[in-house]
């Protein structure tokens, strides 16, 4: 397995990475919040930590739904967190003229899902020298996202991440085949699970889903084995931006993670033949 760093946290070590935040940056005060709040929690866990925020959000179901704040509100927000906070900050990046502009405030940049396979939006982003995270497409085949770490290394980028958020099931609805973890992780690069966006029924007007899933997928995918834990989170979930019905309520988050660690905790101390991967 491939170990390397963002900012200071530890990427492919024997810690969970936790990437965590709101959705979108809904404002530079309310990141500021969050930012501190899960600070807190994985310093006292001794976990590594990246803030995730988009600043923007180029896919939304809806042309009305909120995207970003005007201008450059959003990537200055993401800056302020990463100089106050104190913790290395990853965000989305939709095209590749955006990609070196971007690149100049985070530590780590994310290819969404729908773009995982977009050549030149993963090479701009391999040639900044920042670590890459790529979402798996809902339509891709996990042993598929090697071809994308191909092009990403082939690039010049020495730092990539994968990352599980669910597949396409029919209509208007998801589903986590767990085997892709550990078909991913066979590739090379540490294997996140992100465990909001894996919840959502996509379509309509606006992103439906259910966060009564989230501890029991996550549950799954740790004793599975992985690198990393993705999540959304939001101080009133409900009332979120974006993606208001899986953000997990940011005064669940420290039960959360320290579900998480019980789990890891468990499966290392499994019998051998049965201990994760």
């Amino acid at each position: 397995m491939n170990r390397f760093a963002i900012g200071n946290a530890r990427v492919g070590g024997p810690e969970l990475l936790i990437v965590a935040g709101p959705c979108v940056v809904e404002s530079a005060e309310m990141c500021l919040a969050v930012a501190t709040k899960l600070k807190e929690i994985t310093t006292a866990r001794g976990l590594p930590f990246v803030f995730k925020a988009s600043f923007r959000k180029a896919n939304r179901s809806s042309g009305s739904s909120f995207a970003s704040l005007p201008g450059h509100q959003g990537l200055d927000a993401l800056a302020r967190v990463k100089l106050e906070v104190g913790v290395p900050v990853i965000t989305d990046v939709h095209e590749a003229d955006e990609v070196a502009p971007v690149a100049e405030v985070v530590d780590a940049l994310q290819i969404p899902a729908f773009l995982c396979r977009q050549t030149s939006l993963l090479e701009a982003a391999a040639r900044t020298g920042r670590a890459v995270n790529v979402k798996k497409g809902q339509f891709l085949a996990p042993a598929d996202m090697q071809n994308v770490a191909d092009k990403l290394t082939a690039a010049g980028c020495e730092r990539v991440l994968l990352t599980e958020r669910g597949t396409t099931f029919g209509y208007g609805d998801l589903v986590v085949d767990m085997r892709g973890l550990v078909t991913m992780r066979e590739i090379g690069w540490p294997v996140i699970f992100d465990a909001t966006h894996s919840l959502q029924k996509p379509g309509g007007a606006e992103t439906r889903g259910d966060r009564k899933f989230a501890f029991p997928l996550m549950r799954a995918a740790i004793a599975c084995g992985i690198d990393g834990l993705f999540f959304e989170t939001h101080p009133d979930p409900d009332r979120a931006l974006s993606d208001a019905a899986t953000q997990l309520p940011l005064a669940r988050a420290a039960a959360f993670i320290d579900e998480a660690l019980r789990v890891r905790e468990a499966v290392q101390e499994a019998p051998s033949g049965v201990r994760r991967a």
